[in-house]
């Protein structure tokens, strides 16, 4: 798994990936797009922050205590 730090925010491509980017990001989550916004609305992932009127973030927090309760 990608090194996180202990607090702040990740954006949607650090959690589900982007293989197209330069370098490429690996998943933590390796989910797709959809799959993740239907988890959030359902409750299986967590809940976004918005950080601006374009900017949806997660809390690493968040983003950590998921992994752990998958492993």
């Amino acid at each position: 798994m990608n090194t996180l730090p202990a607090t702040g925010f990740l954006r949607l491509k650090q959690i589900i990936g982007n293989p197209k980017a330069e370098p490429p990001i690996p998943a933590i989550i390796p989910v797709k797009a959809t799959t993740w916004w239907n988890g959030v609305k359902n409750g299986r992932y967590p809940k976004p922050v918005k950080l601006g009127p374009r900017i949806t973030a997660w809390r690493v927090e968040d983003i950590l205590d998921l992994v752990q309760k998958a492993v």
